[in-house]
């Protein structure tokens, strides 16, 4: 399965083979060390240290659940009337379905699924690029689709790939995808990157986002032995990414967001507004910005409307602060 996707997750291995993820982890770990393969936060790639892109076939069925949560929480960051881009990818794709409530909307987007999970959507307009057609994620690319973008400017970008990490921000495996995913992050005022945990320490070949481009990581909460994923969340908050979290209960149950010690010290939710709903504040200034700049308050980040209650899972929202010095 490895040879063939490039990788694979722990789950997607354990429903294979009929047997537990704690089974499957020891299996990974004993051919890791034959150098068969590398271990990654949630699964196992080829070795080298450079993943190849997973085939489409294969990705809705990775981490499905962590995904759905994480584009619930980024939905509730999208306004009435905005203009937004938004990339090619299985999370955002299930962000674009959650768009088609929000009136008002125009969605720019390289993405067929994208635009398919929004065609129905009256009160949301979706402006296409041009471009060559890539059938393995039915994304648009080329020079077609990056000539397209010339000029454009919107609120906010919303952006996936293959790989993520501090030192170098956002990845993907494929070239032509890159190249339009960095004229997608030039048109917006803010870059938000969704990942799910899966992804947090690898790297791959084309850099898209860098870290210090990225204003928001909204991601799911990584399982307690990924002590990788953890790490590499604080070093993006340390370098100014406002990290938000999507943890992962059981429905019904309540589950206040886990206090994260920060530089103001534990920071937890600050109450709910409205049935469903939770304000959460941002940490401060990003470094890009004036110093000095922007007296006013921080903004605050609302997130996405709770999950029905007989969805199996249910989003809640935890910022994490940069260290203190």
């Amino acid at each position: 399965m490895v040879r063939a996707n490039g990788a694979v997750s722990l789950r997607e291995l354990a429903r294979v083979v009929q047997t537990s993820e704690v089974t499957v982890r020891r299996d990974v770990r004993a051919l890791e060390a034959e150098g068969l393969l590398d271990r990654r936060h949630g699964g196992a790639v080829l070795p080298g240290g450079f993943t190849r892109e997973t085939g489409f076939p294969q990705k809705p069925h990775t981490a499905t659940a962590e995904k759905t949560a994480i584009a619930d929480l980024a939905a509730g960051l999208v306004e009435e009337g905005e203009a937004i881009v938004v990339g090619a990818g299985t999370t955002t794709q299930e962000l674009a379905r959650r768009l088609a409530r929000v009136p008002g909307l125009t969605v720019v987007t390289n993405s067929l699924l994208v635009a398919q999970a929004l065609a129905h959507a009256n009160r949301v307009e979706v402006v296409m690029t041009g471009g060559t057609l890539r059938g393995s994620n039915y994304a648009l690319v080329g020079s077609g689709a990056e000539q397209s973008l010339q000029g454009l400017r919107v609120s906010r970008a919303f952006l996936s790939g293959s790989g993520l990490t501090a030192e170098r921000g956002l990845s993907t495996s494929n070239m032509l995808s890159a190249s339009v995913d960095r004229a997608l992050v030039q048109a917006a005022a803010e870059v938000v990157v969704l990942a799910d945990h899966t992804k947090l320490g690898t790297d791959t070949m084309f850099q898209t986002v860098p870290t210090d481009v990225m204003t928001r990581l909204v991601t799911d909460k990584p399982p307690p032995h990924e002590d990788r994923a953890g790490t590499e969340l604080q070093a993006l908050a340390d370098q100014g990414v406002q990290i938000t979290v999507a943890g992962m209960t059981p429905a019904g149950a309540a589950e206040a967001p886990a206090p994260v010690q920060g530089a103001g010290g534990a920071r937890g939710g600050s109450g709910e507004k409205g049935r469903g709903r939770r304000d959460v504040p941002m940490p401060g200034q990003r470094r890009n910005l004036p110093p000095g700049g922007g007296g006013s308050p921080a903004p605050q980040l609302r997130s996405a409307p709770a999950l029905p209650e007989q969805s199996p899972v249910a989003g809640r929202v935890a910022d994490l602060a940069p260290r203190r010095r």
